[in-house]
């Protein structure tokens, strides 16, 4: 979930005129915290953006990088079982291969951060010709023997909070702090102004008909956090029929049961009834606001990467 950090952080750094690395774990060996195809930057003044491990191997990949700098030249270095830094060993025991690719353009940078602002899929190859930013998501390859790697990546969660209350706001706050993009509608001004004190935008939902107001795509978790839960039911009607990897609302289950009842009502099938995640969150003890939020974006971001987007939107 850091690539879009990764990227903001090359094109801001090439926008300065200063010279960057492309960092890629092409395979790994055993267990490792990273999965191939994560990336870290590195500038020649030793800043870098992202993480390939636990803390262990950071320092050595910021070297690695600002002497392929030097260089001018790619290469693939392993770390861990079976590398040449026999210092530096991974405390799960496993290996990494991963990839130095010197950026001498922004053209390559700039396709990325476009696909990642457009919330498109898509793919970075890595060979011996260099990087290139592929259109649409593949899934995760690499050839040993060529050196050359494709590595897929899916539009970052984002967030559509409907509600109104505390919730809403340390809902909002929490997703920030990870850089997850969300939007907010309510039908509390008050909260909009507070929002607004956070540099957090919110829309006002004039009223429970206003479904047009909805927009998602399949990356986007819904999130119902309403008190008064009569202002949920055409809004979560509307949220039902549209592309979304999760959907949950609060309340209890007496709640939830009566929130079944009204969406059944007008239509809804059991199946799509089903896929409310109600009590939202991975604990459900939790009342104050800050912990609902907690307990809420754990499970979106263990929906997020549970799911499995590619027969949704292909690849």
């Amino acid at each position: 979930m850091d690539t879009s950090r990764v990227f903001t952080f090359l094109a801001e750094r090439q926008g300065r005129g200063q010279r960057c690395v492309l960092v890629t774990v092409m395979e790994v060996e055993g267990s490792s915290m990273r999965n191939p195809g994560t990336h870290m930057a590195v500038c020649e003044d030793g800043s870098f953006a992202g993480s390939l491990s636990g803390g262990c191997i950071e320092n050595a990949v910021v070297a690695e990088a600002l002497a392929t700098l030097k260089s001018s030249a790619a290469r693939i270095v392993r770390f861990g079982a079976g590398s040449p830094y026999l210092d530096i060993k991974l405390p799960c025991g496993g290996g990494l291969d991963i990839h130095f690719q010197p950026l001498d353009t922004p053209y390559f940078v700039t396709r990325c951060c476009a696909a990642i602002d457009a919330r498109r899929p898509f793919a970075v190859r890595i060979s011996g010709d260099g990087v290139e930013c592929l259109d649409g998501w593949r899934s995760a390859a690499f050839d040993p023997e060529t050196g050359t790697g494709v590595f897929g990546h899916w539009p970052q969660a984002r967030l559509l909070i409907i509600g109104h209350g505390a919730s809403v706001a340390s809902l909002a706050k929490l997703g920030r702090t990870m850089d997850l993009a969300a939007d907010i509608l309510t039908p509390d001004d008050r909260l909009i102004d507070q929002l607004e004190g956070f540099q957090l935008c919110a829309t006002k939902l004039a009223r429970a008909t206003d479904t047009q107001m909805l927009h998602s795509d399949p990356w986007t978790a819904i999130i119902f956090l309403f008190h008064d839960h009569d202002w949920e039911t055409a809004l979560m009607d509307k949220a039902l029929q549209l592309p979304h990897f999760y959907i949950g609302a609060m309340g209890g289950r007496l709640a939830h049961d009566a929130r079944r009842a009204a969406l059944s009502a007008r239509g809804i099938t059991q199946s799509q009834l089903d896929t409310i995640r109600a009590p939202i969150g991975l604990f459900h003890s939790s009342r104050d606001p800050d912990s609902l939020a907690l307990s809420a974006l754990g499970e979106i971001v263990q929906a997020y990467q549970n799911a499995d987007f590619e027969p949704a939107h292909g690849g």
